[in-house]
């Protein structure tokens, strides 16, 4: 593992200086390894020869998996008109009326 990933030399530009970075890159590569990359010696991936999973996956469904989990922004339900007539000042004859 430490010969297939830079982030374990220190050397690299991709060498993780925060723990959790390190973490995140290590669940991904796992995930990769286990259920996109096929194996020489098993002509499929590890996960399809456990039993785990039965067809082979790809980068895009790891980035979906990602996705799926990234939180969903707060949105209002209903967005206010920028500029409504009520509180808007009245003008008369060059004059501000509140």
């Amino acid at each position: 593992m430490r010969m297939g990933m830079r982030r374990f030399t220190r050397l690299t530009n991709a060498f993780s200086k925060k723990i959790e970075n390190h973490i995140h890159m290590l669940s991904l590569y796992f995930v990769y390894y286990n259920f996109v990359k096929i194996h020489k010696t098993l002509k499929v991936t590890p996960a399809m020869a456990a039993g785990v999973s039965d067809k082979l996956r790809d980068v895009e469904w790891i980035i979906g998996l990602i996705d799926a989990r990234e939180a969903k922004p707060n949105r209002p339900k209903k967005y206010k008109n920028e500029f409504q007539t009520d509180t808007l000042p009245a003008i008369v004859e060059g004059q501000f009326i509140n």
